[in-house]
């Protein structure tokens, strides 16, 4: 079917998510801790760099690990931690080669589960449960993949007008939705958080270790 995902915000980069599930799912690994555009650009650039319109998960695979970290860390790099994820996109390339022929739309195809799609999705290198369900809950959405029970199993990403995750953009005015509502549920969990140390006693708090920042690491 035809589809037309915005999810870049740049047309160029947008055509390819729309004709490419590899593309997309790519932009799907790459999207966290940067902006939701920068990751689903990703797809485009690593594309053009390799001098193609495309791009091929045996291509990708079979590529010389440190050469193509080199590929993704020129400037303008591809992420903000782009050695670790040039790793990562060649792990989950590998994977799809190994288990489906380097097809990613073999991971939903003939399969009416929404449940099975995402313990297929979960099973892949780098997407943990939230990230699977984003997934699963796109795929539905704005790809036609509806198999059964898959708003179920995308959980709150799959809730028709949820504007919760990437699913739900469409162009800049659900782009500005969607960050209002991640805007408010980081203020939210804030303040759940100030009510729950203000309820400790024995004096004054104090700040975590390194900002509660530095160990983190790139979700799932």
């Amino acid at each position: 079917m035809d589809t037309s995902i915005r999810l870049a915000q740049e047309p160029a980069a947008d055509a390819l998510l729309s004709r490419s599930p590899l593309a997309t799912l790519i932009g799907m690994l790459l999207d966290q801790q940067v902006p939701m555009e920068w990751a689903f650009a990703g797809p485009h650039t690593i594309a053009s760099r390799l001098g193609a319109d495309d791009l091929d998960a045996h291509d990708i695979a079979g590529r010389d690990p440190e050469e193509f970290a080199a590929l993704l860390s020129a400037k303008p790099a591809v992420h903000r931690y782009p050695g670790s994820m040039a790793g990562r996109v060649q792990q989950l390339c590998a994977y799809l080669v190994e288990h489906y022929d380097g097809d990613p739309t073999n991971l939903w195809r003939d399969c009416d589960d929404g449940r099975e799609v995402l313990r297929r999705l979960n099973e892949l290198p780098g997407f943990g449960k939230q990230k699977s369900q984003i997934f699963l809950a796109l795929l539905g959405k704005q790809l036609g993949v509806r198999p059964a029970g898959w708003r179920e199993a995308a959980g709150a990403y799959g809730e028709e007008g949820a504007y919760r995750s990437a699913a739900d953009i469409t162009g800049p005015e659900t782009l500005a939705k969607v960050r209002a509502y991640k805007q408010s549920a980081k203020q939210a969990a804030r303040a759940a958080k100030g009510e729950t140390g203000s309820g400790t006693g024995g004096g004054a708090r104090k700040p975590a270790a390194g900002g509660g920042r530095g160990g983190a690491k790139p979700r799932g």
